[in-house]
């Protein structure tokens, strides 16, 4: 019998070391092409919100600053 070293607190967990099916599980289904394409689909939509996210969020982290807008405060100025 095959003793394992370290303590198991479930004799099951033990028996699940050994156990070996022979049941072959049944082949997959190929998907319809409604689906491939349905699957292409959502992967380009998902792709194309990433780069309109990233075309359209890259002016904002910009450093430069543009002759049309101020960062300084109505206080600093001086009154």
């Amino acid at each position: 019998m095959f003793r394992r070293r370290e303590a198991v607190p479930f004799q099951f967990v033990a028996e699940a070391d050994r156990f070996r099916s022979n049941v072959t599980p049944p082949p997959r289904q190929r998907a319809s092409a409604s689906q491939l394409v349905g699957r292409t689909l959502i992967g380009l939509t998902i792709a194309a919100g990433f780069t309109g996210a990233l075309l359209f969020g890259m002016p904002a982290l910009g450093t430069e600053q543009s002759s049309g807008h101020s960062q300084q405060s109505e206080a600093s100025q001086g009154r």
